[in-house]
């Protein structure tokens, strides 16, 4: 069960939205409007079906989408805090029956079954040996192991896993080097059956990364 005590939070607003958030939470940066957005025209040519964020942390990613689109999202993270906040967040939006959170371990927390039209992934991607830079922000929100891309790696085999055929997804990573080693890792592991589509970069702040289908044709929107 997700508690739903959120005394002495913060909220801060993304988007149109008042998103709630503290603790061990990650404070939502305002550039990852820019993937919700994204999502949002990536869906209008995108196969039926429901909406995946791995990594979720408050929701606002997620949240955002379900505001701008009629699709059932799936919010999953392992920080109880984090879902509790999204839980929260998704009521304070009028998304709440649309919205289904789960806390666990992402390749735990999906059926064997279970299959997406989109996939949003915002995992920790700061190396650990450079977390000390961000000393306000909780560590098991960052930390993405030696290289930055551990859980990355993770939410990408996951993503393989559990989109419908023609399905996307949106990966958020630190640097266009992060995105080199991400796109060697999948060349090397054509089992996981993706590759990256696009790129966006947002100077100073991170990168987003459009994965598509091994086998799929450039057809999304710009």
């Amino acid at each position: 069960m997700i508690p739903t005590d959120l005394s002495g939070s913060e909220v801060i607003r993304f988007g149109p939205l008042d998103i709630h958030f503290g603790g061990s939470v990650l404070r939502p940066r305002p550039w990852t409007i820019a993937q919700s957005m994204w999502a949002e025209d990536l869906l209008m040519d995108a196969p039926d079906g429901p909406v995946l964020e791995l990594c979720s942390g408050a929701g606002q990613m997620g949240l955002l989408l379900a505001s701008l689109v009629s699709r059932k999202v799936v919010l999953v993270d392992v920080d109880v805090d984090a879902c509790s906040y999204a839980s929260a967040n998704a009521r304070a939006a009028g998304v709440s029956d649309r919205v289904d959170v789960r806390v666990g371990l992402m390749d735990a927390m999906l059926t064997a079954d279970e299959r997406f039209a989109l996939i949003l992934a915002d995992p920790p991607w700061v190396p650990s040996d450079e977390t000390m830079r961000f000393p306000m922000d909780p560590l098991l929100a960052i930390d993405g192991g030696k290289d930055g891309l551990d859980v990355a790696r993770i939410c990408v085999e996951v993503i393989g896993r559990h989109l419908v055929d023609g399905g996307v997804a949106i990966l958020q990573l630190g640097d266009g080097s992060q995105v080199s080693a991400m796109s060697c890792f999948l060349a090397a592991r054509p089992v996981i059956g993706l590759r990256v589509e696009e790129i966006r970069t947002f100077a100073g702040d991170g990168v987003l990364v459009c994965l598509v289908q091994s086998g799929s044709a450039s057809t999304f929107a710009d």
